[in-house]
């Protein structure tokens, strides 16, 4: 997949395009958008959930980083539609991280305060999907950008 280099961070962006050929489009969305469900099978889990602060639905997710790392958080806003685009059915979910004064931040953990991931998802015209998906983040901490980079390759 296309790695793209921001020289202003030195963190890589990615761009991921794929396929999963016996799951169709809705459940990918729905599987994708269902945070409880992400609670039971990803193991970096440590906190995860969703508010309604000033009539924002806001996502808090903390992540299990291993020792000698902190752990990480995220605040972020995020939205699905379900498109049609030239008679093709298109689900996109956008998400991004925001500022809310109600979610502080916790000693010890390091918040992720530049987050940006884009989805795009539609039938592979049989009975899987096709996948597009752009993602960023910026780990922040004392991690060198190199090391980032060769972990999340």
């Amino acid at each position: 997949f296309p790695i793209l280099f921001p020289q202003q961070s030195g963190l890589y962006e990615y761009k991921i395009f794929g396929g999963l050929a016996d799951c169709p489009p809705k459940l990918c969305v729905d599987v994708y958008m269902d945070l409880d469900f992400r609670k039971q099978w990803d193991q970096y889990v440590k906190e995860l959930y969703e508010k309604t602060y000033d009539g924002e639905k806001v996502i808090y997710w903390e992540v299990k980083y291993p020792f000698p790392l902190s752990n990480r958080d995220y605040v972020y806003i995020r939205e699905c539609r379900e498109m049609d685009v030239a008679g093709r059915k298109i689900w996109v979910v956008l998400a991004q991280s925001v500022s809310v004064p109600q979610c502080p931040e916790k000693p010890g953990i390091i918040r992720v305060k530049s987050y940006k991931q884009s989805l795009a998802i539609e039938s592979d015209g049989k009975t899987g999907s096709k996948v597009y998906m752009y993602y960023f983040d910026n780990p922040g901490g004392m991690i060198p950008s190199w090391l980032v980079n060769w972990a999340a390759k």
